[in-house]
């Protein structure tokens, strides 16, 4: 189940909170994130317009985690052993993801984002920072296990492996299938990678 975030608290009937992530996000990929309103969620869900703004502050905001509620089982965070093989699992599954027919709606969120603030707090909020925390981890176990240099820019690492990506989806339109992510991966870790000790 997908926490509810924002100040308001977890909603207390969890069926009711289920009838209204999947309402929005039908409605969403049935008419596009302009055509939703509060008003069709909350008919979709049967349940009260007042109901939906106890839990969620804005229609971003509710629309936003009915789309992450349906793609979260789409995005595992792996954990095998090796911080190459992790970063590589989690980069193809976030392209994967993103290449989807769900994964085009967070192309037309950015659009969207760009003429309503609050929906670029949302999709910032609740689906790239989780995903750049993900990859933060995987970093930090790397340094950790000796794998990855110990000075790394974590931050500015995540920009390498990730920025191509969606600088492909959204600005040159080229081919983004897994030889591309691996080929992407593979080189970032030249540059990352620890240097064995000289025996």
């Amino acid at each position: 189940m997908i926490t509810v975030h924002g100040k308001r608290g977890r909603p207390r009937n969890v069926e009711t909170q289920k009838s209204i992530l999947s309402a929005s996000y039908e409605l969403l990929l049935e008419n596009g994130f302009a055509a939703v309103t509060v008003d069709k969620i909350a008919d979709r869900a049967k349940v009260s317009k007042a109901t939906i703004y106890k839990w969620w502050p804005n229609k971003a905001a509710v629309v936003m985690d009915g789309f992450l509620f349906a793609a979260s089982a789409r995005l595992p965070v792996p954990d095998t052993g090796s911080t190459l093989n992790d970063i590589l699992i989690h980069a193809t599954n976030v392209t994967r993801f993103l290449t989807s027919r769900e994964g085009t709606i967070i192309t037309e969120l950015l659009g969207e984002g760009q003429f309503d603030p609050g929906l670029a707090e949302a999709y910032r909020v609740r689906y790239f920072q989780p995903r750049r925390r993900e990859a933060s981890q995987l970093l930090e176990k790397g340094i950790q296990r000796g794998e990855l240099k110990k000075n790394l820019d974590i931050g500015l690492c995540i920009d390498l492996l990730y920025g191509p990506i969606f600088y492909r989806m959204l600005v040159t339109g080229e081919k983004l299938d897994d030889a591309y992510v691996q080929q992407l991966v593979m080189n970032a870790f030249e540059g990352i990678r620890a240097t064995p000790p000289i025996s």
